[in-house]
């Protein structure tokens, strides 16, 4: 048996049986390791045009495939929330990972804005992508340290 964590569970058992029922789960679960995917690939495409002056617009389409998938993910994570919590955006259990969120967004959809508008210089709206990048690479852990406890807590719900 392990001993208590000293916090509440992730999930009340309604909420954890909403939130194994409903098909939003299956589409965050194939949505953020794609997104991952893309990231990744991005972040090399933009720090080798940093590094090179290559590549540049292969560097911008993968910052905006990237910026696509987050609103995606953003827009069909507040669907799962309302459906597993019964709030679109900012329920307690997420709350901190939400508010990050917010920043994430809005670094992406400046970039987005100065890539459209053609404010600054490519280099700069670069900059601004690694920014967005790093903000979202600590989201990221938020969200998958979240995950790691809501494990733990079925894990202690199963032994208990």
């Amino acid at each position: 048996m392990r001993p208590p964590t000293g916090r509440a569970p992730l999930y009340t058992p309604t909420e954890r049986a909403r939130r194994d029922a409903t098909r939003w789960t299956l589409v965050q679960g194939l949505l953020a390791p794609v997104q991952f995917l893309v990231f990744l690939v991005s972040v090399v495409l933009v720090l080798r045009f940093l590094a090179t002056g290559q590549g540049e617009q292969w560097a911008a389409w993968s910052v905006l495939a990237k910026t696509a998938l987050l609103y995606l993910i953003m827009v069909t994570g507040c669907i799962w929330e309302k459906v597993v919590f019964d709030r679109w955006l900012f329920a307690p259990a997420f709350y901190w990972e939400d508010v990050f969120s917010m920043l994430v967004l809005a670094l992406h959809t400046g970039y987005l804005l100065a890539w459209w508008n053609g404010w600054g210089t490519a280099t700069g709206q670069m900059v601004l992508a690694l920014a967005a990048y790093a903000a979202y690479a600590i989201n990221a852990t938020q969200f998958v340290l979240k995950l790691r406890a809501a494990r733990l807590d079925m894990a202690a719900g199963v032994a208990a």
